[in-house]
């Protein structure tokens, strides 16, 4: 039958697209203490180690949870840190993705409530939920509403997972990029980050305090994660970049976000968390400002680095940069143009 191609990626890197469901070795596998310690043997910064699930049936997420829960009670010493239960993945054959079968999705909250690790004055373990992405303000509203009845077990919400059904097309060969499932594949990478920017601006809006929300979904820089933390993530999940770059993206983006912190004046990350500015003609301007100062300045390195008289070179660059800021200042001052 040949490869099955289940993912592709387009080649600047705007987007990527899965088709793989989800591959993994069984829950048997990843509590094991065995696996638990090779995973977690050469961890200086003392990451946590987190186990998510997704069951293709309700019956067998709850049968998961209680192994979770057994593994924990049988050893307090165990390193498992949390549990992400995935609403964005389809639960019965024949229905809608949970979180957006809110009849669903309220039945199962349910049920895992009810389970022994959670009934006690505390959860036995921290839970969070993968959602998928919402587009309508009545569909946020309704699955924030059905989160927050249980905000005495749920720690976080991460949201989005992909967008589901995308379609790329190879034109040279005139099909589907992707193999498996008619083409039909799961969005994710750059592509996302606009609509994943605004269901954690939302959810942060409607979800009770106690429930922290974590943005996912085109994650690939320290700025990236600097605009989600302005709309209220307490954390990011970087999944795609992950995929294409490696672990090593993680330093990157850490130390790339510490550099804007520090540009900014920014000591800690509760100094812009959730500070995301209304609209203002003033922010507008000065973000033009910016940006054709910035266009100026990298036309004037590739001028510079081309020979010729430097000295002379920047200072016309110079002054293109002082009549495009008193441009921008005085179109947006008397509303002439709009860049």
């Amino acid at each position: 039958m040949g490869v099955i191609i289940r993912t592709w990626h387009q080649d600047e890197g705007a987007a990527s697209l899965n088709s793989e469901g989800l591959p993994n070795a069984g829950i048997d596998y990843y509590v094991s203490s065995k696996t638990i310690e090779e995973t977690m043997a050469e961890n200086p910064s003392n990451k946590p180690y987190m186990v998510s699930i997704s069951g293709k049936t309700l019956a067998n997420n709850l049968d998961m949870l209680k192994k979770i829960s057994s593994v924990i009670s049988e050893n307090p010493n165990n390193k498992i840190a949390a549990v992400e239960f995935n609403l964005a993945c389809p639960n019965i054959v024949g229905k809608p993705t949970i979180g957006y079968d809110f009849e669903q999705m309220e039945d199962v909250m349910a049920q895992v409530s009810s389970l022994p690790c959670f009934s006690g004055p505390k959860p036995l373990f921290p839970l969070g939920v993968k959602l998928p992405p919402y587009f309508d303000r009545p569909h946020f509203q309704m699955a924030a509403d059905i989160l927050n009845k249980h905000k005495n077990i749920l720690r976080y919400a991460a949201s989005i997972n992909t967008i589901g059904n995308a379609l790329a097309v190879d034109p040279v060969a005139e099909m589907p990029a992707v193999r498996a499932n008619g083409g039909y594949a799961g969005l994710s990478g750059p592509a996302v980050k606009y609509t994943a920017l605004a269901n954690v601006r939302q959810m942060r809006e409607l979800l009770h305090e106690d429930i922290d929300v974590v943005g996912a979904g085109g994650v690939q820089s320290g700025m990236d994660a600097f605009e989600m933390m302005l709309c209220g993530a307490r954390a990011v999940q970087v999944g795609t970049c992950h995929w294409t770059e490696g672990p090593k993206c993680f330093d990157r983006i850490a130390d790339e976000l510490r550099a804007i912190m520090e540009e900014r004046g920014y000591a800690s990350v509760d100094d812009f968390r959730g500070k995301l500015k209304e609209w203002s003609k003033d922010g507008a301007a000065k973000s033009r400002a910016a940006r054709v100062a910035a266009k100026a300045k990298k036309g004037g390195d590739v001028k510079s680095s081309g020979g010729g008289n430097g000295a002379g070179a920047n200072q016309s660059v110079l002054i293109a940069i002082l009549f495009a800021i008193i441009a921008v200042l005085l179109a947006d001052k008397f509303q002439i143009v709009s860049l």
